[in-house]
């Protein structure tokens, strides 16, 4: 199995970053390469698109409101890796109004190197907390 992870530091309050990260279906409210989701089984279930027509379908394995955090595996994606799960979490940063969030995973690549998924990834987790914090500086 292959990880990667990453985290940035917002200045706005952890409540108010879960208020808009914190649904599992919230993704287009702040990831611009995710247009669209909908969400079935009760919630439970997100089929995704992305900028570019690819569909990625995702389950929900643990929710904690209390904790700010959540963990989810794919179903289904255009990417070249199995069993990947990836958790979600937003962080008070303690003696300040701000947050860190931190969006990491493990998974096993297929017909790759790890590093090749490693990098993909990265560069998915970073590229979509960067937005997040622009979105949240609107």
């Amino acid at each position: 199995m292959a990880s990667t992870s990453a985290s940035i530091e917002i200045p706005v309050p952890a409540d108010r970053v879960w208020q808009l990260i914190g649904g599992f279906d919230s993704l287009p409210d702040w990831l611009p390469f995710i247009p669209s989701s909908e969400s079935s089984e009760g919630g439970r279930v997100r089929s995704l698109k992305s900028e570019d027509g690819g569909v990625i379908i995702e389950r929900l394995l643990t929710f904690d409101e209390q904790a700010r955090t959540y963990s989810y595996s794919i179903l289904q994606a255009p990417f070249p890796a199995t069993d990947y799960v990836a958790t979600l979490a937003v962080h008070e940063v303690p003696g300040q109004d701000a947050s860190r969030v931190e969006w990491s995973g493990v998974f096993t690549p297929v017909g790759v190197g790890d590093d090749e998924v490693v990098a993909l990834f990265q560069g998915i987790f970073s590229d979509g907390l960067a937005a997040l914090k622009q979105t949240l500086a609107a």
